[in-house]
C-alpha cells in the first residue's frame, strides 16, 4: 500500500513547504507549520465565484440599496452585528471552550426560527445534548431543524434542498471534505469548508453562521484568510470564573467595527445587561486613594471605567510594571512623561493598572485617568468618587482631546457625576447641566487640580 505524502502547512497562511522549519517560508511566522497529508490532484470545477460575473460597467450607474436586517431578538447581539442578520452574511464567532458561544446561538436560532426558516448543524454534539441544552435554558426550540453531521457534502446538499434563511455551523474545524485526504480541523481542511458555506450562503442567500475554535494564544484556529473569507468576525472575551461575558465585533462589513455587547451568564442562558457600564465601576463605601473612573468608546457605545492603580515601594533592582486590561508597553511611557512632565519619579516603585471587570481598554483616551490613579495612589490621596477624568497624554506632556467627548461627559451625568477633568479641545460649547467641566492642556494642569482638590 502507498504511503501518504506529507508536506508542512503554514497556520498563519496556509502556505506549505515539503520539510519542517521554524520559521514559514511564505509570511515569515515561526512555529507556524503542522504536518498534513498532501493533497491529491482534483477537479478545478469546484471552484466558482462567489457572485455572478457580469459585463464591465460604470460604478456610477451601479444601484445601491440598503441592506435588510434580520433582527436577531438580542439586543445586545443585534449592536455588535450592525443591526441584525444579513442574508447572504457570514458571521464567525470565536472564543474559549464553554464561554457560551453555543448557548448565544442556540438562544438565537430559538427566537428567529419563529419567522424564518433556521438549520443547526452539529458536528460537536449529539441532537439529544442540543435537545438537553434546549430544555435547560427553556428555550421553544419547536421551528428549529436540526442536523448532526460532519460532511460537507451532506450538509450543502442538505442546505441547497432545504433552503434555509439562517443556518449555524458548530463548529468549522469538525467539518470536513471528501475531497481532500487531510483529517478535520487542518488548515486545508478548514480552508474548503468554510470557501464552499461561504459559496452557497452567497448564491443562495442563506446566513451563514461560523463556530470556530481559538488556539491558546486567543486567535481563530486555522489560517488567517478564515477571516478574510467572512463579512462579519466576532469573539467572545471575558473570564470563565466571571459570569459576565463580551462580545467584540473585530469585522464588519455591513456596520461599526470595535462594538461590544455585554451578557450576563444566568441559569436560562445569556442575558442582556441593560447598563454596562456599572459593571465596570466599583461600589466602595468610601473614597479609596488610586481609583479613578474614566469613559472609554467601544464602538458607538460610551462605557464608564474604573481604572485601580497600585503603587508600592520596589524591593527588587527592577520594578515591576503590570497591567490587566490595558496595554503594557503605554504604561512604561506614561511613566516616563510622568516623570519628565510631572516631577513624579516611580522609578523606585512597583506599579500595577487594572481595569475593573475585565475589560480590555485599547485606545488612548484613558491615558489621563490612568496617570491620576497612579499619583493618587502614590500620594495616598483619594480622587472624588463623583469626578470623571479622560484625555490623551502625549510624550511632550500636552493632553489631547479624543473623539465622542459630548457622548461621553453626557454619559457621565446619566450615571450621577459631577465633576470632569477633559482635555480642553472637548470642553463643550454650551454647559452641560449637573456638571462640572474643567478643561486641561497639559499634564501639570490636571496634577495642579489633584492637589487643589
Amino acid at each position: 500500500m502507498a504511503k501518504n505524502k506529507t508536506v508542512y502547512s503554514c497556520t498563519e497562511c496556509g502556505g506549505q513547504t515539503p520539510k519542517w522549519q521554524g520559521q514559514c517560508p511564505a509570511c515569515m511566522a515561526w512555529n507556524t507549520l503542522v504536518e498534513t497529508v498532501a493533497e491529491s490532484a482534483v477537479s478545478q470545477n469546484r471552484y466558482s465565484a462567489l457572485a455572478q460575473s457580469s459585463g464591465l460597467q460604470k460604478l456610477a450607474e451601479v444601484e445601491a440599496s440598503e441592506v435588510p436586517r434580520r433582527p436577531t431578538g438580542i439586543t445586545e447581539f443585534d449592536r455588535v452585528l450592525g443591526g441584525g442578520l444579513v442574508p447572504g452574511g457570514v458571521v464567525l464567532i470565536g472564543g474559549d471552550p464553554g464561554i457560551g458561544k453555543s448557548t448565544l446561538l442556540l438562544q438565537t436560532l430559538c427566537h428567529l426560527g419563529k419567522y424564518h426558516a433556521a438549520i443547526y448543524v452539529s458536528g460537536e454534539e449529539s441532537a439529544q445534548q442540543i435537545a438537553m441544552r434546549a430544555r435547560r435554558l427553556g428555550l421553544d426550540a419547536g421551528p428549529i431543524e436540526l442536523l448532526a453531521e460532519i460532511s460537507l457534502e451532506k450538509i450543502l446538499a442538505t442546505l441547497q434542498q432545504h433552503k434555509p434563511d439562517i443556518a449555524v455551523i458548530d463548529s468549522i474545524q469538525t467539518l470536513y471534505s471528501e475531497a481532500l485526504q487531510s483529517a478535520p480541523g487542518s488548515v486545508a481542511q478548514v480552508r474548503e469548508c468554510s470557501a464552499q458555506l461561504t459559496r452557497l450562503g452567497k448564491q443562495l442567500g442563506i446566513t451563514i453562521i461560523l463556530v470556530g475554535h481559538v488556539t491558546k494564544e486567543g486567535s481563530l484556529a486555522g489560517p488567517r484568510v478564515l477571516e478574510h473569507i467572512v463579512d462579519t468576525v466576532l469573539y467572545f472575551e471575558g473570564d470563565q470564573n466571571s459570569s459576565f461575558r463580551l462580545v467584540r465585533a473585530f469585522k464588519n462589513r455591513f456596520g461599526a467595527v470595535n462594538e461590544l455587547g455585554v451578557f450576563a451568564m444566568t441559569e436560562k442562558g445569556l442575558r442582556e445587561v441593560s447598563n454596562p457600564s456599572a459593571l465596570f465601576l466599583s461600589h466602595h463605601s468610601e473614597q479609596v486613594s488610586g481609583s479613578c473612573i474614566t469613559v472609554t468608546q467601544e464602538g458607538t457605545r460610551p462605557l464608564l471605567v474604573e481604572v485601580q492603580a497600585l503603587v508600592d515601594e520596589a524591593h527588587a533592582p527592577n520594578p515591576k510594571r503590570l497591567c490587566l486590561g490595558l496595554e503594557q508597553n503605554r504604561l512604561a511611557m506614561l511613566l516616563a512623561v510622568l516623570h519628565r512632565h510631572g516631577g513624579v519619579a516611580c522609578f523606585d516603585q512597583d506599579v500595577f493598572i487594572n481595569a475593573v471587570g475585565g475589560v480590555r481598554i485599547s485606545e488612548p483616551a484613558v491615558d489621563l485617568a490612568v496617570l491620576l490613579a497612579i499619583v493618587s495612589s502614590l500620594k495616598n490621596k483619594p480622587l472624588d468618587n463623583k469626578l470623571i477624568v479622560f484625555g490623551e497624554v502625549g510624550l511632550a506632556g500636552e493632553v489631547r482631546p479624543v473623539q465622542r467627548g459630548q457622548d461621553r461627559l453626557k454619559e457621565a451625568v446619566k450615571l450621577g457625576f459631577t465633576h470632569a477633568i477633559v482635555p480642553k479641545s472637548n470642553l463643550p460649547k454650551n454647559p452641560i447641566s449637573g456638571l462640572e467641566i474643567q478643561g486641561v492642556e497639559r499634564l501639570e494642569q490636571a496634577l495642579q487640580l489633584l492637589r487643589n482638590s
